[in-house]
């Protein structure tokens, strides 16, 4: 089935599906009301959704340090950095909807288990550092997923991600010099910033995904160029960037078996627990059900304000007739 500005377009087979890929072989953007497969419109809607939702969540592990963060300067920065993320979430919601479902039906599919979000915002943090390790290590492997899809297939999510990377890039800065100052204060410091890489050094390396030959959705993306790099090469090149970050710090990345292949280039790693991440992706990770709870109770709470919004809507438009 084909689908052009939502609408189904009978008849459609192999001439249409060859002029489609044709297209996004020739670099072509597609765009909203274009012909496309029912089956790219599911992908993009399933993955802009859930990185929609993942801005959202992945506001709540830094929120809750922003009254608490050491200085008016730490927290302004905090405070600027958790509304970004906000602001992320709203642009990959409007790109989400141009796919044909609307914002309710997104936010009702997270709110009630239907749909994802990265499972690294499912970790705690007990600590300052952890919001450094956070700037640094998941906004940095966020940086290496998202900067390729600014040249996605799908113009829509493709415009959104220039000004998301641009201020992704901002916040891992931020986290570095973070965890720099905490490296370079006292003994007790520079302790709790290695404790913060340890918590999120094998998380991190979880969020993109699954290895290649494990991956259910990573050929027909990459077939239509809504991924450009696989999950595996993706995490190399974070590690190649990360562990001489980590050694200029004077920290150490927890994994006994990390070792520079010569001959590849490349550092290798330890086997990563995908045990662990998908017991964190079905629920069972340590700040599961809190972080669900926190949406749940600010949708609620909220309901009010789109009542509202919604009211003065509908009278604008009977004034305007």
């Amino acid at each position: 089935m084909y689908t052009q500005g939502l609408v189904s377009i009978e008849g459609a087979g192999g001439p249409e599906e060859e002029r489609f890929q044709a297209r996004i072989d020739a670099e072509e953007r597609i765009e909203a009301n274009d012909a496309m497969p029912e089956a790219y419109r599911r992908t993009l809607l399933r993955q802009i959704s859930q990185h929609a939702h993942s801005e959202i969540v992945g506001m709540l592990p830094e929120g809750n340090w922003i009254t608490r963060a050491p200085s008016l300067k730490r927290k302004a920065a905090l405070l600027a950095k958790v509304q970004d993320e906000g602001g992320h979430g709203l642009y990959l919601y409007a790109a989400a909807e141009t796919l044909g479902s609307s914002r309710e039906e997104m936010v009702a599919a997270l709110l009630d288990g239907r749909a994802k979000y990265s499972s690294i915002f499912n970790y705690p943090t007990p600590t300052w550092a952890d919001i450094g390790a956070i700037g640094w290590l998941v906004d940095g492997a966020a940086i290496m997923n998202q900067i390729p899809l600014c040249r996605c297939s799908y113009g829509p999510y493709a415009r959104a991600m220039i000004r998301i990377c641009r201020e992704e890039s901002f916040h891992q800065r931020q986290g570095y010099e973070i965890m720099m100052t905490l490296c370079r204060g006292s003994e007790a410091q520079k302790a709790m910033a290695q404790a913060a890489l340890d918590r999120w050094w094998w998380p991190c390396l979880m969020m993109f995904g699954p290895p290649d030959a494990e991956s259910e959705h990573g050929n027909a993306s990459t077939r239509w160029k809504i991924k450009r790099f696989s999950n595996d090469a993706l995490r190399q090149k974070f590690i190649d960037a990360t562990v001489p970050q980590a050694r200029y710090l004077g920290l150490v990345i927890p994994d006994p078996a990390l070792r520079f292949d010569i001959a590849s280039g490349h550092w290798c790693t330890g086997p990563i627990d995908w045990v662990e991440f998908r017991r964190v992706l079905a629920g069972g990770g340590t700040c599961n059900r809190e972080r669900l709870e926190a949406r749940r109770n600010a949708q609620a709470d909220g309901a009010w304000v789109r009542e509202a919004a919604r009211a003065y809507a509908a009278k604008q438009r009977r004034q305007a007739a």
